[in-house]
């Protein structure tokens, strides 16, 4: 099965208030960026992503993501992160209507290609599927088949959301690239330690990030 993946990023200016304590605020920006960038990269060379949607209205995010090979579509909703999804979703099942579809945070660093295969095969068994992050709260994948809907729920919380709204959770071992997103400096200490692509390793090698 091959998978279409829509990542939301919201403008590059309020992204990733919570690395305050890691980063200077002129920094967030471009780590928010390279997070991205690491990101789409990983995923377009993953053997089961046939295109990847980059769901955006950051002018500078836009032009890097696309020269990556990143379809870009605007964040038309302007409504939070799960109207990003919805629209960015819906637009790709207008083009092609029974798609597999799945959302992916924009804030994966660490994101090796073959795990995402692995996680992305584990979803196509069921009409929804989510992937819970490292801290086991949140959602970093969520996963909709040829005739599911996406039904997107992130936020605080999502892991109990997408499970109470039917979604199959699942729980893969050797998948730690994809649950690792990056929300605080210790979540980017773990990211490191699983060793990130080139665009955070260059941005974060200008950071003093003891227990790196």
């Amino acid at each position: 099965m091959q998978w279409t993946l829509v990542i939301p990023l919201k403008p590059l200016s309020l992204a990733k208030s919570r690395l305050s304590d890691t980063a200077a605020g002129g920094m967030r920006p471009g780590l928010a960026l390279a997070f991205a960038q690491d990101t789409v990269a990983a995923a377009l060379t993953c053997a089961v992503v046939a295109d990847v949607v980059v769901v955006t209205d950051d002018g500078l995010a836009a032009r890097e993501l696309a020269a990556l090979g990143a379809r870009i579509v605007p964040d038309a909703p302007a409504n939070g992160l799960n109207a990003a999804l919805a629209h960015g979703a819906a637009v790709v099942r207008e083009m092609r209507p029974h798609t597999p579809v799945a959302a992916l945070n924009a804030d994966l660093p660490a994101l090796r290609p073959a795990e995402l295969g692995l996680v992305l095969d584990a979803a196509a068994e069921f009409p929804r599927a989510f992937l819970a992050d490292a801290a086991q709260l949140g959602t970093t994948l969520l996963a909709a088949g040829p005739d599911g809907e996406l039904q997107p729920e992130f936020g605080i919380d999502s892991r109990s959301r997408h499970r109470a709204s039917g979604a199959e959770e699942l729980r893969l071992a050797g998948v730690d690239s994809v649950r690792q997103d990056v929300d605080t400096g210790d979540d980017l200490r773990a990211a490191l330690a699983l060793g990130v692509g080139p665009h955070t390793a260059a941005v974060s090698a200008g950071l003093l990030i003891p227990g790196s």
